[in-house]
């Protein structure tokens, strides 16, 4: 319990004071997250409504596999993304590992499959006469995307927070092709492997805590969002 106590205090003393490390960090696991979730978000829900309503050869193998990937373990990916893009790789020419990119795209391949599993979920789930109705109203490419997306909002937003979710809290993946490089890669999960292995346990519970406060925030926002698109229904 004291040493719980002592993070917390540690916690507030780190940011209170303004340390530059932990906003740092903390700054930097922001933008590396929420690209990942963005790039994530736009590609999944993309793929997930095109598996869910566009019917064409193969897309059962496709649905089958997009399942597959929201049980993938994040060092797989990790894996994946190290092999194409090391020295002597496929990709090796463009320098990307152990950058912040290299980690945005092995966090891509974590979230991507999970997104446009839910997604596709979302869309298999609204009744079959809504599509005639649509069909029946004589609605475009456009306007039928836009109004199966309304239907399916809550379910886009569940896809929205499971893709943070996966990404934030990833450190395998963040390890094998960003290095945890202090002031380039170091995000706060990473941060806080680290520290426990040097046995700053107080240090370690402060980011930690920062974490989870920074993943409550960002649900509280979603999950407002959420009821909100709930109560119009």
């Amino acid at each position: 319990m004291d040493l719980i106590l002592d993070a917390i205090w540690e916690t507030f003393l780190l940011l209170s004071q303004g340390d530059s490390e932990i906003w740092s960090i903390t700054l930097r696991t922001l933008i590396i997250c929420g690209s990942s979730t963005i790039i994530s978000f736009a590609f999944g829900a993309s793929a997930g409504f095109c598996l869910a309503v566009l019917p064409f050869r193969g897309r059962a193998a496709l649905v089958t596999f997009a399942n597959t990937g929201m049980g993938m373990p994040p060092v797989i990916a990790g894996l994946l993304v190290a092999i194409l893009l090391w020295r002597s790789g496929p990709f090796g020419g463009l320098n990307l590992i152990y950058t912040p990119i290299a980690m945005i795209i092995s966090q891509c391949v974590i979230a991507i499959p999970l997104v446009a599993a839910i997604t596709a979920g979302s869309f298999m789930s609204l009744p079959e006469s809504l599509f005639l109705q649509i069909r029946s109203l004589g609605a475009g490419r456009k306007e039928t995307l836009l109004l199966l997306a309304y239907e399916a909002r809550l379910g886009l937003m569940v896809a929205m927070m499971a893709g943070f979710g996966a990404v934030i809290s990833e450190v395998g993946a963040a390890m094998m092709v960003g290095g945890n490089l202090a002031g380039d890669t170091r995000v706060l999960t990473t941060a806080t492997v680290l520290l426990v292995s040097k046995g700053e346990f107080g240090r370690a519970l402060a980011y930690g805590i920062v974490l989870l406060a920074m993943v409550f925030v960002v649900a509280v926002i979603l999950t407002s969002v959420q009821n909100l698109a709930r109560k119009r229904i």
